[in-house]
């Protein structure tokens, strides 16, 4: 029997009388841990199976790993990832701060969908198959695959922290039955319609929403734009700021989010027909006050109930964002400038949302094909001279 493995037989085998296994035995292997400072074991049913184990706890345990796995639970990690997000403590892989959105809403799928199933198991105890289950038991409960998803994100981030510090090996994340999270098929106005949606709103609330769909602003940005940041001499609204859903105010979604943007000459009237309305050019642009930004619901509720009264389909914020980006490009703005008018991390973020939308693909495909073509015809035609 190879060193560290060693054959158990059952209690009734007569095999422990000196005669002819009679028993299935199993197959006992032990590996040093020099983190813990002691033997592990596993008792396997093949003999190969525990080869293979006691192989691989060998190249863990000389790679730093604790193969004694980890005495802390699920709940406790949870809580202590939770904890070090917010203190700043814990941050991505880029070595940035979490968004104080993300601690929210880590603590709440952590709350809500995976501890109230795995909390109290310990992270080295937790397999693959108790992932899946809680996969397949939101999905059967009727949760959106998009909710699944966000719901693993937490529990992803804890156990690649455990695998870095070399408490744990491997992730029970990894290769997952996931359902498909299918997109929601965003709308698009008009500019007829585009325009006809403003008009139908209050006074107040135009430039607001002129705001969505002449440059694109994001609901958070909206909520933080402040009179300083819009120079209408100059023709700029310059996105410095977003404000959370509580309030807090911070960084754009993501480093380019920081970024200006032109003003077209619809905005501009709609802009200074808002100073005008509610007299004011200090503090926040669509607050409710100069200090108090305003609530998007409340904001929603009575667009709704104007364009009802209209007869006009309605509109989300982000939708009027969708807006924008098709305006630029309808209007042959080139997409490095749309990329940086929107806010994108890339210019491939905008030809992934946007590049069905870009005029031209098709031609422009079929020049180049037929170039191509036309190219290696005269080559041939060149060699057979030759």
């Amino acid at each position: 029997m190879a060193e560290g493995i060693e054959v158990r037989h059952a209690r009734s085998c007569a095999s422990r009388g000196g005669k002819r296994c009679n028993c299935e035995p199993g197959y006992r292997v032990a590996a040093y841990d020099a983190i813990s400072k002691r033997k592990v074991s596993k008792t396997f049913r093949t003999l190969g199976e525990a080869r293979r184990w006691r192989a691989t706890a060998q190249t863990q345990a000389a790679n730093g790993v604790r193969l004694a796995g980890t005495a802390q639970t699920l709940l406790n990690a949870a809580e202590a990832l939770v904890d070090g997000i917010a203190s700043g403590a814990v941050r991505t892989k880029a070595g940035e701060r979490y968004k104080p959105s993300v601690v929210r809403e880590y603590e709440r799928s952590l709350r809500l969908h995976v501890l109230p199933t795995l909390g109290g198991a310990k992270l080295s105890k937790i397999q693959r198959r108790d992932v899946q289950r809680l996969v397949d038991d939101l999905l059967a409960s009727g949760a959106d695959p998009s909710t699944i998803r966000n719901a693993l994100k937490p529990l992803q981030v804890i156990y690649r922290r455990a695998i870095e510090d070399g408490d744990l090996a491997v992730s029970p994340c990894e290769r997952l039955r996931l359902p498909a999270a299918r997109g929601r098929r965003e709308r698009i106005a008009s500019p007829t319609e585009a325009a006809a949606l403003i008009a139908a709103l209050r006074t107040e609330d135009r430039a607001l929403w002129g705001c969505a769909f002449y440059a694109g602003l994001r609901r958070g940005e909206l909520r933080a734009l402040l009179w300083s940041d819009v120079d209408l001499a100059s023709g700029l609204i310059r996105v410095e700021r977003s404000m959370s859903s509580h309030g807090e105010t911070g960084e754009p979604k993501s480093r380019a989010g920081r970024r200006g943007v032109p003003i077209v000459a619809a905005l501009r009237d709609l802009l200074i027909e808002h100073k005008l309305v509610t007299q004011r050019d200090t503090g926040l642009v669509f607050g409710s006050s100069e200090a108090l930004p305003f609530t998007p619901t409340a904001v929603r509720k009575r667009a709704l109930t104007a364009w009802r009264r209209a007869g006009l389909d309605p509109i989300g914020l982000h939708e009027c964002r969708h807006t924008f980006a098709s305006l630029l490009i309808a209007a042959g703005v080139n997409a490095k400038a749309i990329t940086s008018y929107l806010g994108h991390a890339s210019i491939q973020t905008t030809f992934d949302l946007y590049g069905h939308l870009m005029p031209g693909n098709e031609d422009e495909a079929v020049a180049l094909v037929d170039s191509y073509l036309e190219r290696a015809n005269s080559e041939k035609r060149l060699a057979q001279i030759d």
